[in-house]
């Protein structure tokens, strides 16, 4: 088993080491995401929850590494990452295509270890089993890049800096493929508590689309609707932060 004092070497990141907390939120991140989105995240949480941030290979410190291209083979490098660190109880919370992973690592932890979550934070993401048929993955280079500054979920450096855009961008490409192709295999809904979050002006999820995801969970639903495009939490992070705080308190309780 990986020892977990050693941050399970490449894949999970602790930026802020809260090793007396009470439970720990696992952050997974959007197609060309890397680890470091969510430090504002990991930084604003109270001492009683410790965040663990996955970094997945081909992007910064791993961009050396061969890139995962689908998100079962994704999930189940998550889930065997994640073993060490579920001594205590895990949330996770994903954005866009993380949320998409963070589905499947619930239902390989309720699954294979019989382990309930303290809850699933689904954000920017159709439910499951709402399929649409995308190709941006499809599109050459400049294709992605305009879907990218679409969507705006790229630092404006990257974007503008064309020798780093050409080093991440086969990253990118097979985020946008494994995001794109994921096709959801019915099986039984998840025990834990799923809370989706989305903006209202998303061109990637209409409200119905991200609704959906009550129905993939025997336990509770909220709901949450923000103003904004696919990355209305980067305008809403206060919002959000004391969202998951108010729900992992409760859950504690």
């Amino acid at each position: 088993m990986i020892d977990k004092t050693e941050d399970n070497g490449l894949w999970i990141r602790r930026f802020h080491p809260r090793p007396d907390g009470d439970v720990r939120l696992v952050c997974l991140p959007h197609a060309g995401g890397s680890a470091s989105f969510f430090f504002p995240v990991s930084q604003a949480m109270p001492e009683s929850v410790e965040v663990l941030c996955v970094q997945y290979p081909g992007r910064q410190d791993r961009r050396k590494e061969p890139l995962i291209d689908n998100i079962p083979d994704l999930a189940d490098r998550v889930f065997a990452a994640l073993l060490p660190w579920a001594d205590k109880p895990l949330a996770l919370f994903g954005h866009s295509m993380g949320a998409s992973v963070a589905f499947e690592v619930a239902r390989r932890f309720e699954r294979e270890k019989d382990t309930v979550l303290a809850g699933i934070f689904a954000s920017g993401r159709r439910a499951p089993s709402a399929h649409r048929h995308e190709t941006v993955h499809l599109r050459d280079d400049d294709g992605i890049i305009d879907e990218m500054k679409t969507l705006s979920g790229t630092d404006t450096k990257v974007l503008g800096d064309e020798e780093l855009l050409r080093m991440v961008l086969p990253a990118i490409r097979a985020d946008y493929r494994a995001a794109e192709t994921y096709a959801y295999e019915p099986g039984e809904p998840l025990r834990c508590p799923v809370i989706g979050l989305t903006g209202d002006d998303d061109p990637k999820v209409t409200l119905a689309e991200a609704k959906a995801w009550g129905e993939h969970t025997e336990g509770s639903f909220d709901f949450h609707v923000f103003p904004g495009g696919h990355f209305f939490l980067a305008n809403h992070q206060a919002e959000i932060n004391k969202l998951i705080t108010d729900h992992l308190g409760a859950a504690r309780a």
